[in-house]
């Protein structure tokens, strides 16, 4: 009899549905509007990058169904790569997904909370410096805050509780998936009807669908207004869209732990589908209260690109200050529990594969990955550390984009290398909604590459880092074979 701990299949679909929205929303919705608004505009178009975001990863979440229903094992996309395109695709993803895709953004989302517990009690916020070094004092280029101090405490807080079981991870994922969405339809509710300047609406979609690109100072004044030539409309749109795109991401994290789900052939193609839906209808009803509450110009002008702050402050006057920084807190404590609960599985998966440090693929009493879960906490506190997070997750928006591509270019070769194998549930729509996915996305990346170079290389060069280090380990693994 195996009496080694193994994965409990504990996670209901609304436990998988609530991963998947949890782990979406996190500070951006509150902030990225600002950053669109400055390269399109006007209204139409600001809803329109949203609504576009939003088709695109609702079309990736129907069609990675199939790919879960196929492999209901922990691993998520790091498995589907590693089945369609060999074990060095799957290491490439593995590797990015540690290096900069899972922990700069546990990094990023914790800091967030720190900030914003700096409006309550500003010794915790970042502009209480600790230390500063290279010269020593405030200016210098390397700095220790009290936000970053926060968002390691949280980070290693979520993960111990995540140490004592998936149920414990389950139940801060229920209460605050549930709290950020009151909330955030809260804020919605009251932008519309306690809010009264009808001028402000009237005014933002009376030139709704005219094009222009907003420069901003650095004091969050508007120096110039251009409008946006209609061959240029297209590059400003996908350039826009690298905020939307991070800030609708890690919708797949609750791949990563199909080891865990009920019925995982049925539950996760289904929370997928219902999580992205949900989020996506959140997101878009986030910015037309915006449009409501603030003009274009003022989305556009946020001090700090602080949207939701703004609203907040004309909705609620200065209380608003208050109720956007638990609101935020909310939001990135239950989604850092996400990330940190399914992060952990893909290290696991590629332990076992002989692609990671071998006690990654170790289960601990409680049956969930405990040293996978403190490796992944120790490398994010330390992008905490570095204040480098941020620049990394702008490098790695256009190779996650490729990583998402490849995963579902994989549908279409599995049915041909693997056509017997038992397929629980097809991806909605194929061919053609998984083509659409794959054309929107490439095209995306090809316009990145052309206008946003710098979100472009430093990603793929993270990527290509791994190669040497994946031959490696095969090299090493190869000779301890043989010895």
């Amino acid at each position: 009899m195996d009496n080694k701990p193994q994965f409990h299949r504990s996670l209901s679909l609304l436990d998988g549905t609530l991963l998947v929205i949890g782990s979406m929303i996190g500070s951006g919705i509150f902030i990225v509007s600002a950053d669109i608004s400055q390269w399109v505009g006007s209204a139409g178009w600001l809803i329109v990058v949203w609504l576009v975001t939003g088709l695109l990863t609702l079309t990736a979440a129907l069609s990675y169904g199939e790919l879960s229903a196929m492999y209901p094992k922990a691993g998520g996309q790091y498995v589907y790569l590693r089945e369609a395109f060999g074990k060095m695709f799957g290491f490439l993803y593995g590797w990015a997904f540690f290096a900069v895709i899972q922990t700069g953004t546990i990094a990023a989302v914790g800091v967030a909370f720190g900030k914003f517990l700096g409006y309550l009690a500003p010794s915790f916020g970042e502009k209480n410096i600790l230390i500063g070094l290279f010269p020593y004092g405030e200016s210098s280029e390397f700095k220790i805050h009290a936000a970053q101090l926060v968002g390691i405490a949280i980070i290693v807080i979520l993960t111990f509780i995540n140490t004592r079981g998936v149920k414990s991870g389950k139940w801060i994922q229920f209460l605050f998936t549930f709290a950020k969405i009151a909330a955030m339809a809260a804020l919605v509710g009251f932008g519309f009807f306690a809010f009264s300047d009808s001028t402000v609406w009237q005014g933002n979609w009376d030139s709704a669908w005219m094009a222009r690109h907003i420069t901003v100072t650095g004091d969050f004044s508007i120096e110039s207004i251009t409008s946006v030539a209609p061959g240029a409309l297209v590059s400003a749109v996908v350039v826009a869209m690298v905020g939307s795109i991070f800030s609708s991401d890690a919708w797949n994290n609750v791949t990563f732990i199909a080891g865990e789900i009920k019925k995982p052939e049925r539950n996760i193609g289904l929370s997928l589908f219902i999580g992205t839906l949900v989020v996506t209808l959140l997101y878009v009803s986030m910015n037309l209260m915006y449009l409501n509450v603030l003009s274009i110009h003022e989305i556009a002008a946020a001090e700090d690109q602080r949207v939701a702050l703004a609203a907040a402050i004309k909705i609620f006057g200065s209380f608003g200050t208050t109720v956007i920084a638990w609101m935020i807190m909310i939001s990135t404590f239950g989604c850092n529990n996400g990330l940190i609960l399914s992060g952990a599985r893909v290290y696991y998966t590629m332990a076992k594969d002989g692609l990671f440090l071998p006690k990654a693929g170790t289960l601990n009493e409680k049956g969930v990955p405990a040293y996978a879960l403190w490796m992944q906490c120790i490398w994010a506190c330390v992008l905490c550390l570095s204040g480098r997070y941020g620049d990394l997750l702008d490098f790695i928006v256009f190779t996650a984009l490729l990583f998402y591509i490849l995963t579902i270019a994989g549908i279409f070769k599995l049915r041909k290398t693997q056509p017997d194998l038992p397929r629980p549930y097809k991806a909605f729509g194929y061919p053609v909604i998984p083509a659409l996915y794959i054309l929107m996305a490439s095209f995306i990346c090809i316009v990145l590459l052309y206008a946003k170079p710098l979100y472009t290389w430093p990603g793929l060069v993270i990527v290509l880092i791994g190669i040497p280090i994946y031959y490696s380990l095969q090299k090493k693994a190869a000779k301890t074979t043989n010895d």
